[in-house]
């Protein structure tokens, strides 16, 4: 098992309930495939640098999850045929960073 540190952009037109569905809809795929959600973090919605289909703005979830590596294109494939994922990133790490993220504590700095 390999440890990875994913991104999620999710569309910002959701309401709360579907929102929370395709949360719930990536985990139940990492499990799927094998593998397990360590830590997540929401970092809400947020500005976006440039349109992504033209959305401003998108809900970032950030996930910390153990995983086959060789199962990471296969989850890749079924996030870029979600309509409602407008971007995914995945990193391989050696140790996840401890929690909350950098992002996190310059949110509750202002």
């Amino acid at each position: 098992m390999n440890k990875f540190e994913a991104t999620i952009l999710i569309s910002p037109d959701l309401v709360e309930n579907k929102l929370q569905n395709q949360k719930k809809s990536f985990e139940d795929l990492i499990k799927d495939m094998g593998g397990s959600i360590v830590e997540k973090e929401e970092w809400g919605l947020r500005d976006l640098k440039y349109k992504i289909k033209s959305f401003k703005k998108a809900f970032y979830v950030f996930y910390q999850t153990e995983l086959d590596g060789n199962k990471i294109p296969e989850i890749k494939k079924i996030l870029s045929q979600n309509e409602l994922v407008l971007r995914h990133l995945f990193v391989k790490v050696l140790e996840h960073q401890k929690l909350p993220t950098k992002i996190m504590n310059n949110e509750d700095e202002k």
